[in-house]
């Protein structure tokens, strides 16, 4: 089932079913799981669904950047954006931005992923001597208890985009705020029943 119509973008390239990819490397992906959405809570319920989703990406071994409900279309999405160190590498990580629309037995998810290349950190080490290791490292907002993963600091915050304008992370959300404005939701994927939570899920 093709649930998300004009996720092509300008720039993107297709490379395989559902996959494009830029001249930077980042890979545009659209996914259809015919399985119950396994997110920790349901969409109306922000805290419990950013606290479950922050514990579950730093047991992932990553660290959630941002989390939030937006529209998709005409339905409500899961916006994500979170890091991953790059697997086999001394250093440097993974930017990962998605759109997840759950319903009741499926979900749909538009996904961007962009990767630190080269000379890594750059963006961390300027915005560290910026303001300080005092202030660059920070409790998630989320889940401020949160164990392992990878650290919640400073530079990964919206407002040092404009000075990196080629960093993935960047990048990640710039395509993000673009797929907000082009995707749109197939009529037939609108009307099934919408996802209430994992509670309601379990009873039917």
């Amino acid at each position: 089932m093709r649930a998300l119509l004009g996720v092509e973008l300008p720039g993107y390239r297709p490379v395989d079913t559902d996959a494009w990819l830029n001249d930077h490397g980042d890979v545009l992906s659209l996914h259809f799981f015919d399985l119950v959405p396994d997110l920790p809570a349901a969409l109306d319920d922000g805290p419990a669904l950013r606290h479950g989703l922050t514990h579950f990406t730093a047991r992932a071994g990553g660290g959630l950047i941002e989390a939030s409900v937006k529209r998709l279309g005409e339905l409500p999405a899961l916006r994500q954006i979170l890091k991953l160190p790059l697997p086999g590498q001394p250093s440097g990580q993974a930017f990962i931005g998605s759109f997840t629309v759950p319903r009741a037995t499926c979900s749909t998810v538009v996904k961007i992923q962009a990767a630190e290349r080269g000379m890594t950190g750059m963006r961390e080490a300027v915005v560290m001597a910026k303001l300080g290791p005092e202030s660059y490292f920070r409790p998630h907002p989320y889940a401020p208890e949160v164990q392992g993963g990878l650290p919640f600091h400073a530079a990964d915050h919206a407002q040092w985009d404009a000075e990196f304008p080629d960093h993935p992370l960047t990048r990640v959300r710039r395509t993000l705020d673009v797929l907000a404005e082009a995707v749109t939701v197939d009529p037939a994927f609108t009307a099934l029943p919408p996802f209430a939570g994992p509670a309601a899920a379990g009873r039917g």
